[in-house]
């Protein structure tokens, strides 16, 4: 029989930011339980609030199927004596499967048991790994709550399990499970009753709490698309807003949008400022007018059952006033100044220990934007190195020392009011772009050398620093001085703006930068280090456009951060070709004659020491081949020497006994292998 299951933990508050996690975690592990015990359902979802985890499973089955399968016993020379009689061995097998002897049967050349497994109840298979589950979700800041030794995100106060209208037995962290929940905090009938699995969403709705997510964020989105059009402005869910979104998301059980306003002297700072003191730190919505300028009204969605929001409204608009208000300070104070006066103040901001300050890496980012510029053939680098000299100044102000997301945004604005020109200020604010792996890049040629500027100098300080200590440089886990997030930056810029520039000279350039400016012993392995540092993500960021065999297959003879442009090409057309049969042909040989040459590599071919006709054919075949600029046309023309390679294998033995001709015919597969890794190494695919 099929019916509804149902699992709900509740917690107090949990942090919103594991909540999308653990939706995740708990799917994966039920749907790897429904599995493992052949338990058909039709769906399963996880609902998630701040209070509480619930598991729903539609339709599912009330117990394990019960299964027949031949059990393996032992050999029957051990399993029978001389006079074909089963021996205790057997015996034995039998009585371990509870099965009767005269029932075993013998196949190839063994004794087996056909044995009937019956099925578990679902209430004793839920009984038994439920809680395991539980206790194996993974978390940031998980922490041993009263006498319990096991850690969860937050203490659990309460455990309903259902299936259908009967109650599973179970228990998780010596909280019983009954059938008894608890509705929102501010509900007037705050204990809830769940008479069947099915009903479980319903009844939640009795208490004041949307358990589905996508039912909350929907209702938030609406609720503010109201409350904008009442005032004859605009909620623009795109702007920037999804990370906010979904906080308030997982914040609330019951969102209701709150319609609030600070006074318009306010919209004189930056809006950028007011925006982020909003969003960043009090998930305040922000609305604007039809010209798309921020207006000073606001929502903020309270998570309340009741009419009255006149002290919600209040106290909100009271906090956004204090904040404004510093903001405004800040703002007055920072720009009693140019920018270009806040450089000395860096002198006395430490970039990173040992590494000196923000001030020294500011000299730092302007030789090496002056040296990018030079390989990118810049004549004109007025406005590229007065971008690189204002580039770190906003860190000494104020404002951005108060609200620290606003880094280049500030940077950028301020520069315009001292009267920069727009495009000296656009790259103070882009040369911290990309943000994130998939966010936009910098805009112009400018914000783009700054930025590569920047990234290289951080990552290069980062792997000499840690030369000696490779545990503190990026791991899965890990990404001090945000590098791999850096690289990836770099790595776009290159290949979306198709710069011509040698990364591996540009990382040694600045490598001898830091090494001569704080009197460093060079260090060849640091070099080798962020090359493959800039490989690995490189693959991460083609993971799924390129296979990694083929990355690493160029990567063996052709080093990438050499030309980034060129070697991406290359990738993408061995991904597009790898699997066509010509290609396939080409592989074979060239991963018989690696196999054969080992570590042979001398290709001086004397053509007098040939004795058949293979030999000549192969020879020609080569010394024909025409050099390609294409790299596809590369691999075509490689497809001529095939022939000739197959009937060279077929016809002549390459170890022969004259050491001289053996050497010779090594020589001239040296010289084939030699053309075939023009292309790759063929050994390195799969």
């Amino acid at each position: 029989m099929k019916k509804d299951f149902l699992l709900e933990i509740l917690v107090q508050e949990l942090p919103y930011k594991f909540i999308p996690s653990a939706i995740k975690q708990l799917e994966d592990a039920f749907k790897k339980l429904f599995d493992e015990f052949h338990l058909e359902y039709d769906e399963i979802e996880i609902c998630a609030t701040p209070r509480r985890l619930a598991v729903l499973a539609y339709n599912l089955n009330d117990s394990e199927q019960t299964i027949t399968k031949d059990i393996k016993g032992p050999i029957l020379s051990i399993a029978k004596d001389e006079n074909g009689n089963y021996s205790p061995a057997a015996i034995g097998f039998a009585k371990k499967n509870n099965v009767d002897v005269s029932s075993l049967f013998e196949k190839d050349n063994y004794i087996y048991a056909h044995v009937e497994i019956k099925g578990k109840s679902i209430f004793d298979i839920l009984k038994e790994n439920v809680e395991s589950i539980i206790l194996k979700l993974q978390g940031p800041h998980f922490m041993r709550w009263g006498y319990n030794s096991e850690k969860f995100s937050r203490p659990i106060e309460n455990v309903v399990a259902m299936f259908g209208d009967k109650i599973v037995d179970l228990t998780v962290l010596d909280k019983k499970s009954t059938n008894k929940t608890i509705g929102h905090r501010f509900a007037p009938n705050k204990e809830l009753v769940i008479d069947d699995a099915k009903n479980y969403i319903d009844i939640l709705k009795t208490g004041k709490v949307f358990v589905r997510q996508d039912t909350r964020k929907a209702m938030i989105v609406t609720q503010c698309l109201g409350c904008a059009q009442k005032e004859d402005l605009e909620f623009d869910s795109n702007k920037n807003l999804d990370e906010l979104l979904e906080e308030i998301t997982y914040i609330t059980e019951w969102p209701v949008a709150v319609m609030c306003e600070f006074d318009k002297k306010y919209l004189q700072i930056p809006s950028i400022v007011t925006t982020t003191v909003m969003t960043c730190h009090q998930r305040y919505i922000p609305l604007f007018d039809s010209e798309g300028k921020l207006s000073n009204k606001f929502i903020t969605m309270a998570n309340y059952v009741g009419d009255d929001f006149s002290n919600i409204k209040a106290g909100n608009q009271r906090v956004i006033c204090a904040r404004l208000e510093d903001g405004v300070f800040f703002f007055e104070e920072d720009t009693k100044t140019k920018l270009i006066d806040k450089l000395d103040h860096l002198k006395g901001m430490t970039f990173q220990k040992g590494f000196g300050s923000l001030f020294d890496k500011t000299q730092r980012i302007i030789n090496l934007a002056d040296h990018i510029a030079q390989s990118l053939n810049i004549q004109d680098k007025t406005d590229l190195l007065r971008a690189a000299k204002l580039s770190k100044c906003d860190l000494a102000t104020k404002l951005v020392f108060e609200f620290t997301e606003l880094q280049g945004f500030i940077g950028q604005n301020y520069a315009s009011i001292g009267g920069e020109k727009e495009n000296v200020a656009r790259a103070i604010s882009e040369h911290y772009f990309p943000l994130n792996a998939s966010s936009e890049l910098p805009s112009d040629i400018i914000g783009q050398i700054i930025s590569i500027a920047d990234k290289i100098d951080t990552i290069c300080a980062l792997f000499i620093s840690t030369k000696d200590n490779k545990k503190k440089r990026p791991t899965g886990s890990n990404d001090p001085l945000g590098a791999r997030r850096a690289a990836i930056g770099i790595l776009r810029i290159i290949l979306e703006y198709n710069l011509n520039i040698d990364l591996k000279e540009l990382i040694q350039y600045s490598i001898d930068l830091i090494s001569k400016e704080f009197n460093i012993e060079k260090d060849e392995s640091v070099l080798k280090d962020i090359e493959e540092f800039f490989i690995s993500r490189l693959i991460f960021m083609f993971d799924k456009e390129i296979a990694i065999d083929t990355i690493k297959a160029i990567a063996k003879i052709y080093n990438p951060v050499l030309n980034l442009s060129d070697f991406v090409n290359k990738a993408k057309t061995i991904e597009q070709i790898k699997n066509e049969s010509d290609f396939n042909n080409i592989k074979e040989s060239a991963v018989r004659i690696k196999r054969i040459l080992k570590d042979y590599n001398n290709t001086n071919v004397d053509s007098n020491l040939f004795v058949v006709e293979e030999e000549k054919e192969l020879f020609k075949a080569l010394s024909n081949l025409k050099c390609e600029n294409d790299y596809r046309a590369l691999i075509s023309s490689l497809d001529s020497l095939i022939a000739p390679c197959q009937k060279f294998f077929e016809n002549v033995l390459v170890m022969d006994e004259n050491e001289k001709i053996k050497n010779n015919r090594l020589s001239l597969l040296a010289l084939l292998n030699e053309k075939f890794e023009q292309v790759l190494d063929f050994s390195e695919l799969q």
